[in-house]
């Protein structure tokens, strides 16, 4: 049996009339940049997060980024985050000339510990990002208390959690702007590169509006150094598509992941922590297991896909190397980097296909655990 880490084709031939006719539509108007798909995909998203206002951008790095330079965040700034992320969250701080600062994540959830974040503000600091990590939201309120406390802005990265929830309240909602990615792996994905910057504050929209196009408002006219940072319509088009299944495809994810949790239970294979306060997405469903790289490769002997995320914590990449600052030792992002690993979890995964991830585990993990337990192994 092959199972595939994820199969957009499944998904894709649910819906693929629909796309198609979508594509359509943008080719035979040809009203291909910005325009009426993209304003309605922002108002939609927007609603859908619990904000006033949307805008649509190129990436998901692009709308952290824009959000940076939105926010006035440069040369002599820190900004605050933790090191377990994707390279995006750290790399477009430094983009900006500010100095990226991480503090160590809870180990339950693999977010941000908001515990460690107040020892590390400085009178430099300006901004605090929050990574929602695996499509479970970070503890937002003590982060948001911080941020009050000392005038700072918290940029929200949920670009793996879209319509995630913590206490009733939607990922994107609470900081000063959300950002959201629509790469194609994403619970909503586009065909290629996407992605949303949403917020309450109309100043601060309208501030990211010019910004995606150059800084320029009238055309033209650049009050500001801004980007390219628009979102195709064609990309509007397949997400407009998409986001009615939005709802059904992460709650499938969610019964895929309760299916693993039964079947790990009582073993030695630490399954994902989900807060009482969060409705998590499932973006990944990762485990924790001790000898992560042997069962990686058992798993691919039996074609299972898998992915390691992350396998080298930002604190510990080259091109930080010198140009960041560490508050503390952050051991559980070393350790998390060293254990962690995702399995299927894509909606169209079939029983016997979660059985067979599940055994397949089970089988490399439990002998291993028990020589463990005997001192055979070290």
């Amino acid at each position: 049996m092959k199972v595939p880490l994820l199969d957009l084709k499944a998904q894709y031939a649910t819906i693929k009339d629909e796309v198609l006719a979508a594509v359509n539509e943008v080719l035979d108007t040809q009203a291909c940049i910005l325009g009426p798909k993209v304003a309605e995909l922002e108002q939609r998203v927007a609603a859908l997060s619990g904000c006033q206002f949307g805008v649509g951008v190129s990436s998901g790095t692009d709308a952290l980024l824009a959000s940076l330079m939105a926010l006035g965040v440069g040369p002599g700034d820190e900004v605050i985050t933790t090191p377990f992320t994707f390279f995006a969250t750290a790399g477009c701080i430094a983009r900006t000339g500010a100095l990226p600062v991480f503090v160590d994540i809870d180990p339950r959830t693999y977010n941000i510990d908001p515990s460690k974040i107040e020892s590390a503000i400085t009178d430099r600091t300006k901004a605090i990002i929050p990574v929602h990590l695996y499509g479970q939201m970070c503890d937002m309120d003590p982060i948001m208390e911080i941020a009050k406390r000392h005038n700072l802005y918290v940029i929200e990265d949920a670009a793996q959690a879209i319509s995630a929830t913590y206490k009733g309240r939607k990922a994107g909602s609470i900081g000063t702007v959300g950002c959201f990615s629509f790469f194609p792996s994403k619970n909503l994905g586009g065909a290629g590169d996407g992605g949303m910057i949403v917020t309450n504050d109309q100043a601060l929209y309208e501030r990211l509006v010019i910004m995606r196009a150059h800084g320029s408002k009238p055309k033209y006219f650049h009050k500001f150094v801004g980007g390219n940072f628009r979102l195709d319509a064609l990309q509007a088009a397949i997400l407009l598509v998409k986001l009615p299944h939005l709802d059904a495809w992460s709650e499938a994810r969610r019964q895929n992941a309760a299916v693993y949790d039964q079947a790990f239970a009582g073993s030695c294979v630490q399954t994902p922590w989900i807060s009482s306060d969060c409705v998590s997405i499932f973006n990944q469903y990762v485990i924790r297991v001790f000898e992560r790289d042997g069962l990686l490769q058992a798993l691919k002997k039996e074609n299972i896909g898998t992915e390691v995320y992350y396998p080298v914590a930002m604190h510990k990449q080259e091109c930080f190397a010198g140009k960041c600052r560490v508050v503390g030792v952050p051991l559980e992002a070393e350790r998390a980097a060293e254990s962690v690993l995702a399995l299927p979890v894509y909606p169209e995964l079939a029983r016997e296909q979660l059985d067979f991830v599940a055994n397949t585990v089970l089988q490399f993990a439990v002998p291993l655990e028990r020589q463990l337990q005997a001192g055979l192994v070290q």
